[in-house]
């Protein structure tokens, strides 16, 4: 990966993601990992929040009446996490799916087998039966998940980070579940500008212990300046 070796990131190592994570209850919040970044990624993360959170205003209200005109219920939803240390925390996001999404989601994986097995080995669907219209062009680009902003100024999540998982989720990371835990999950990352929803799940973990491994501001400027393209062309977005 030349280009990411220019900002700090180095071939994945398995070694380097061996940690305490297996003597951890996670049912628990852990401790001892400082968080990736410190202080000056804090306060960066609360500079640009406040930044977007000005200049996203009029695209915030619009999505909103949206959301209100065309299904019934929320706004925003917000979803248990896991972030930091272990510490649960409830993730934002503009409402893109229907408010009875996990029945139809229970039914759907019932019917569907092959589509069950999608789920199981990604998390994602491609033709998720819960998302609505509005659902599918917000999440196309990635708006749904602006209301995180909320997230970073309240110390949950920071801009860059690895994305958001659930407890079952963390599973799946193994051993390099002790990197996932030494950061703060990000509204962006280094999966979302690299193919997103087209990679496979194992990558995505890579994706995200690479960035903890290296991890620079220098590292985060390439990733915000990469998000921006990323989300123009939608690729891998579903």
């Amino acid at each position: 990966m030349p280009i990411l070796e220019t900002v700090g990131f180095t071939a994945f190592d398995e070694k380097r993601t061996r940690g305490p994570v297996g003597d951890i209850a996670l049912s628990q919040p852990a401790s001892g990992y400082a968080v990736v970044g410190g202080a000056s990624k804090r306060l960066f993360d609360i500079c640009a929040a406040l930044i977007a959170l000005i200049m996203l205003a009029p695209l915030f209200l619009f999505t909103a009446i949206a959301i209100k005109l065309v299904s019934p219920g929320p706004v925003l939803y917000g979803h248990r996490r896991i972030g930091h240390n272990g510490r649960y925390f409830k993730c934002w996001k503009f409402r893109s799916m229907v408010t009875d999404g996990d029945a139809v989601l229970a039914k759907y994986l019932a019917d569907h087998p092959q589509e069950r097995d999608e789920w199981v080995r990604s998390r994602k669907l491609r033709d998720d039966p819960r998302v609505t219209r509005l659902g599918a062009v917000l999440r196309a680009y990635s708006v749904d998940e602006l209301p995180q902003i909320i997230n970073v100024l309240m110390g949950d999540m920071s801009i860059v980070g690895p994305r958001p998982v659930v407890r079952d989720e963390l599973d799946i990371y193994g051993s390099a579940a002790a990197q996932y835990l030494r950061s703060r999950p990000g509204i962006t990352g280094l999966w979302q500008v690299s193919g997103r929803s087209d990679t496979s799940y194992e990558q995505r973990i890579k994706f995200d212990t690479q960035y903890v491994q290296n991890w620079s501001l220098a590292a985060d400027l390439w990733i915000i300046m990469r998000t921006i393209p990323a989300v123009v062309s939608s690729k891998g977005s579903y």
